[in-house]
């Protein structure tokens, strides 16, 4: 046995059924063992590579030959130096997300992994729309200059690039935190409101200096939320019913609950939003203000403490305690300024469509206007998600 030989073998062609079993019944016959084995299909067409440990190569080509031709494949051989025994090597995943994902986009991402002295072991597609995403996984590398790298490649190309360990952590995530106005929805319901009051100017000038950290967020709500006073309840209904969630919220919410994971969303504004989005999407969790209403009007006060900052980062300690979950399994989803402690403390901080300075501090960003891309950073696939909505409407139907 020590004296046998390694080979590499390569076939491509179309793919087809019974190819891979054809191949090892060869293998089988000639006693081989095989050392690795690689498949991919791109569009039909097959690249299939097998390494094998075998006593007599001639034998095993002559009959991988036949095998090759009568399926109209191609075939080569490589004898190798047979290599030391498999062993545990740090590996990476780096997802990329854009509208458009170019081939200097594609490029600069690799350049960038290859210059920290990574190899792309693995590439796989995402996600074809609404947004183009690739996971590529990579083996070996400084993990600090390819962060540094890719963030350079991902600002010059425009486009989303997250770098994850890859591994049991990455795949144990099990609690989504989700900030609410101009996250989860597109909106900002205090502006909604102040508009509706008359002083949606005054109102936004607060907000805007508020969420790139000017001013502190307690003062400020409490500023804004007192020009609101003496506003009908009615009109509170009104905005509550008409806010629009962004774009793929549904998609990411059913796919999470589907796949287990626990959901909360915490909220700088209200109740009255919050509680209604976590009805109507079956969230788990919902934080926020109590804007105080007394003889069906808006006395422009909140009752009990402020949802700010570091409440956030509190709440999502304290959900994570109530579900079980490690800080390490949860994932934090914002936007603004009163997000980077949250974001900060969960095993995944996401900043989406977010203000400079949380994009410069989070873990990794999303800048697609699509809240399910998110998932593509989770590593799920778009065909998965489709296939099991396919299969819930089916089940809808047969009903």
């Amino acid at each position: 046995m020590e004296d046998r030989r390694t080979l590499l073998v390569r076939i491509t062609g179309r793919d087809q059924p019974g190819l891979t079993a054809g191949l090892m019944a060869v293998l089988a016959a000639a006693r081989a063992e095989v050392l690795d084995l690689e498949q991919v299909v791109v569009r039909d067409r097959l690249t299939l590579g097998v390494l094998v440990a075998v006593d007599d190569p001639a034998v095993v080509r002559k009959d991988l030959v036949f095998v090759a031709w009568e399926r109209d494949l191609a075939i080569e051989f490589e004898e190798v130096e047979p290599g030391p025994a498999a062993t545990a090597v740090a590996r990476h995943a780096v997802t990329v997300i854009g509208q458009v994902l170019t081939p200097a986009a594609l490029g600069g991402i690799a350049q960038a992994i290859a210059t920290a002295g990574g190899n792309i072991d693995r590439i796989v597609r995402l996600a074809a729309y609404p947004v183009v995403s690739y996971e590529l996984l990579v083996s070996g590398g400084d993990v600090e200059s390819m962060r540094a790298g890719l963030v350079e490649a991902s600002q010059l190309h425009g486009i989303d690039v997250a770098l994850q360990r890859e591994g049991l952590e990455r795949r144990a995530k099990r609690l989504v935190v989700i900030d609410v106005d101009s996250t989860l929805i597109q909106d900002e319901v205090i502006e909604l409101l102040g508009d509706a009051a008359g002083v949606g100017e005054q109102v936004r000038a607060i907000t805007d200096r508020a969420m790139a950290g000017e001013l502190d967020f307690e003062a400020a709500l409490r500023e804004r939320v007192a020009l609101l006073a003496g506003l009908d309840e009615s009109v509170v209904d009104g905005i509550r019913d008409a806010i629009r969630l962004t774009p793929g919220a549904r998609t990411l919410v059913r796919t999470l609950r589907r796949l287990g994971y626990r959901l909360a969303i915490v909220s700088g504004g209200f109740t009255v939003v919050t509680d209604r989005l976590r009805e109507d999407l079956g969230i788990d969790h919902a934080y926020a203000n109590e804007l105080e209403i007394v003889d069906g009007r808006v006395t422009g006060r909140i009752v009990g403490p402020i949802v700010d900052r570091a409440r956030k980062a509190a709440i999502l300690q304290q959900v994570a305690a109530i579900e079980g979950v490690m800080l390490e399994q949860t994932v934090a989803i914002g936007d603004g300024a009163n997000d980077l402690d949250m974001l900060a403390i969960a095993g995944l901080g996401i900043a989406f469509n977010a203000k400079p300075m949380v994009r410069e501090l989070a873990d990794t960003t999303v800048s697609v206007p699509f809240l399910d891309a998110v998932l593509f950073v989770l590593g799920i696939r778009r065909d998965e998600v489709e296939l099991a909505d396919a299969a819930d409407a089916e089940r809808l139907v047969v009903r």
